[in-house]
């Protein structure tokens, strides 16, 4: 049986919404793969990996619909009528998001889009960026000593659709935040006067899963300035809360190991 095998058909006219991982391809699933694969278009996001883009079929078309905060963008319904567009055209037509397209890659948005225009589509959920970019780390999302449950949150909301950070405070879970380095400050300031610790620990990982990774571990209190200094840049993701501790405590029993044999 070839991996292809594994996949449902690909069908011309119709529009797969693919989540293609933080980024390393070796993160992407089966259906990912095969879709790049078999798809006649491919209308990419900004966070794409360029090793992922390269896997696309020769021949196919290549769109990017990158959005990034604070920079001109592709507004959401122009995307939303292109897919549909290139789909009524019996294009095999491939969304390419990074992380996961149904966690704040507003694929949810497309979905309702493509099915309001009656073009059929398929989901291929992808690893999430924020929880990928801890579990890397050696950070668990959950664990039964520390918490029973985790907020996913975004720093970058719809307008009119503000996150009351107040209450995310006082709920005691620890918080990963997405797309947050542009308003960090002001969410700093919302969780403190929340009654979050200033000295809370926090570990932020930058490009995750690419070349360009950094790992930066901090007190909730040092984020503003550690993103003014351009030190905490996007694309990151944020880990607020006890479980932000966990890969400094690995970290120091691997090296009293080493200590140990050395």
């Amino acid at each position: 049986m070839t991996l292809t095998h594994l996949s449902p058909p690909f069908d011309p006219g119709t529009v797969w919404l693919v989540g293609a991982g933080p980024g390393d391809p070796g993160l992407l699933t089966l259906h990912a793969l095969n879709a790049l694969a078999m798809a006649d278009v491919v209308v990419h996001d900004a966070l794409v990996d360029p090793r992922i883009l390269a896997m696309v079929r020769p021949g196919a078309i290549v769109e990017h619909a990158g959005k990034r905060g604070g920079r001109a963008s592709v507004a959401q319904t122009t995307i939303t009528d292109r897919l549909i567009v290139l789909a009524q055209a019996g294009q095999r037509v491939l969304r390419l998001k990074g992380g996961d397209p149904f966690i704040f890659g507003r694929g949810g948005e497309e979905a309702l889009g493509l099915a309001q225009a009656g073009v059929f589509f398929r989901i291929v959920p992808g690893v999430s960026s924020g929880l990928a970019s801890l579990a890397m780390h050696g950070i668990p999302a959950t664990t039964r000593d520390t918490n029973h449950a985790v907020i996913l949150a975004t720093g970058h909301c719809a307008e009119g659709h503000e996150t009351d950070w107040a209450a995310l405070a006082r709920a005691g879970i620890p918080i990963v935040l997405y797309m947050a380095v542009t308003h960090v400050a002001s969410i700093v300031s919302s969780l403190t006067e929340g009654g979050l610790d200033a000295g809370t620990p926090v570990l932020v990982v930058c490009s995750a899963t690419t070349a360009d990774e950094t790992v930066v571990e901090a007190r909730l209190d040092e984020l503003p300035r550690l993103a003014a200094e351009g030190i905490v840049h996007s694309p990151a993701i944020l880990v607020i809360g006890a479980i932000a501790g966990f890969r400094a405590e690995i970290l120091s029993h691997l090296l009293a190991l080493r200590s140990d044999a050395a």
